[in-house]
């Protein structure tokens, strides 16, 4: 079991996640999709990105963007793009020209969602299934993608919450994508970040 935490754009949050005993594999940052309360701007970005680091990887979240939006974030340091709304051939193209790893985020409200998988096989690293709510903590009946057999990872989004039992998405899925369930009044939470990765290293320990 991975974790990603997702919507950082603030320093003092991102230096406690890349310093904690246990820091997540991905840690993502909302680029280009202005509607979320967890977008953060260009040159707000470039100043994070002065803070090292260390093990976790970094994660673009781009909603369809355009080759502009791509051409101005290549110049950052992101190990993954996850890329939401664009079609397999626009990705593919993306991923050759910047040598990017790809994550693939398909939307689900139904079984027929979750199929749009197999149309990006031969482009994505990783897959997200995600809600359809983007800026929204919106859930998706998870056991949709319980049959599903990939040899890409399984990345699982969709408000997902500390509380949440582990083994539930454990089995359905390799890396567990939270950023709601980590925040108190809408702005990430220290404490909660805290008991999560706690959670996800206990999770580990016992499995």
């Amino acid at each position: 079991m991975k974790a990603k935490i997702c919507g950082i754009s603030d320093s003092n949050t991102l230096k406690y996640i890349i310093n904690h005993p246990y820091p997540p594999e991905y840690i993502g940052f909302i680029v280009n999709y202005k509607k979320s309360k967890r977008f953060i701007e260009f040159n707000s970005l470039k100043k994070l990105f002065k803070i090292k680091k260390k093990k976790s990887k970094y994660v673009a979240v781009l909603v369809k963007p355009t080759d502009e939006e791509i051409k101005k974030i290549s110049t950052l340091p992101f190990d993954y793009y996850q890329i939401y709304d664009l079609k397999n051939d626009k990705i593919k193209f993306i991923k050759e020209k910047y040598k990017i790893n790809i994550i693939v985020a398909i939307t689900v409200k139904d079984k027929k969602d979750v199929l749009m998988y197999n149309d990006y096989k031969d482009v994505a690293d990783i897959f997200l299934f995600d809600s359809k709510g983007y800026e929204k903590s919106m859930s998706f009946d998870h056991k949709l993608i319980k049959d599903l057999r990939s040899n890409k990872q399984i990345m699982i989004a969709g408000n997902i919450q500390i509380n949440d039992d582990l083994e539930n998405y454990n089995k359905i899925a390799d890396i567990i994508d939270i950023s709601g369930g980590l925040e108190t009044s809408g702005l990430k939470d220290i404490s909660k970040i805290n008991i999560f990765l706690n959670k996800i290293k206990q999770f580990k320990n016992e499995n």
